[in-house]
């Protein structure tokens, strides 16, 4: 046992060990996929609703100066006018705070897919050991890995964000003859150009990171050749139960088979190495049927059986070779091999009609 607990895990995850990891919230998601979507997608709904934004905010601004006056100083009246005015602020800022919101919802749903999981809300005291805390920020590989990452995106960010500012701020020697609209409207414009393109940046880190930890999940999830065994014990059976259960069946399907041979037109043989059993009834089957099949020694029992219910056997080696390879123990014969065995029929009930019991060697 101590050998198996030091295994390393070099096997790939089974469907099953991913199925009750998802099952659990272990999932493939990247939180930095979620804030480039959410800073993009931000910065667009601001440029494209700014003004509304701005107009009704100024309304709102506008509506509290000038009904201040006119409110006494109660509780309720100041109440009334706090909320009329917060309920202005919420419904010009709506827009942006909804579009987040389904931006947000929609960046989970496309990494992670429909889940609903309360496993993760679960309390795990484990947690609260502070020494396994210290374990995973200082020594963890975990860590490490995270601490690159994060240096790297700040470099990356800052330095697309300083050239984006740099091609910026030649232009704002221009605004010194410039009125106060214009101003505001260069700023709006520069604040779209740069946040697109750091936003734009962030996105192409964020899907690194998502293959990442698209890796780091499956490397999570790998197993050990003694897990993969005990899984597929769990999913199949134990493999002496299974050994059992098939002993048992074809002691059944020999039982039932041998039972059938009675009930045959007539066997075929090899002579000694194969015996097939035929019957055909014109009324019930639309081509001769293999009863039984068998070979050395269940071929033997078949031919012992037959010649104890005096059922003709005939030797054909072809015949029997191709009946016992091409056609399982139940099936009608294939349209192939028809002639053949017509041929064979033909002449049992040939035999038949002038002696009703023969038996041929």
């Amino acid at each position: 046992m101590a050998e198996e607990s030091f295994q390393e895990r070099t096997e790939e995850a089974t469907g099953k060990r991913r199925t009750d990891a998802r099952n659990k919230g272990q999932v493939v998601k990247s939180v930095d996929m979620n804030s480039a979507f959410m800073l993009l997608f931000g910065i667009l709904l601001l440029f494209l609703s700014g003004g509304a934004i701005a107009r009704g905010l100024s309304d709102a601004a506008r509506e509290l100066f000038s009904r201040a006056a006119t409110y006494g100083a109660s509780n309720d009246e100041l109440r009334k006018l706090c909320s009329d005015v917060i309920l202005r602020v919420l419904v010009s800022l709506a827009p942006v705070v909804g579009g987040l919101t389904i931006v947000g919802l929609a960046s989970n749903f496309a990494q992670v897919g429909p889940l609903w999981t309360f496993t993760p809300l679960k309390p795990n005291f484990g947690k609260l050991n502070p020494l396994n805390g210290i374990k995973k920020v200082v020594i963890s590989r975990r860590s490490m890995v995270e601490l690159a990452k994060n240096v790297f995106k700040a470099l990356i960010v800052g330095i697309i964000a300083y050239k984006a500012l740099g091609s910026v701020i030649e232009e704002c020697v221009n605004l010194m003859d410039g009125d106060a609209l214009s101003m505001v409207s260069f700023m709006a414009n520069a604040s779209f150009a740069v946040g697109v393109k750091t936003g734009l940046a962030f996105l192409g880190l964020a899907a690194l990171d998502f293959y990442y930890q698209r890796f780091e999940h499956s490397r999570n999830l790998r197993m050990t050749k003694e897990e993969v065994k005990e899984e597929n014990k769990e999913m199949e059976g134990d493999p002496l139960v299974k050994g059992r259960i098939r002993t048992v069946q074809r002691k059944i399907a020999y039982k039932r088979m041998m039972q059938d041979v009675p009930k045959a037109d007539v066997v075929l043989t090899n002579p000694t190495h194969l015996a097939v059993a035929l019957k055909y009834d014109s009324a019930n089957m639309s081509a001769p049927r293999v009863v039984a099949k068998g070979a050395d020694l269940i071929a033997q029992r078949i031919k012992s059986i037959a010649v104890e219910h005096k059922i003709p056997i005939v030797e054909d080696k072809p015949l029997a070779r191709a009946l016992y390879h091409a056609v399982e123990v139940g099936e009608e014969i294939p349209e192939r091999l028809f002639q053949a065995v017509a041929q064979v029929l033909a002449y049992i009930y040939r035999l038949r009609v002038k002696r009703p019991q023969v038996s041929l060697n």
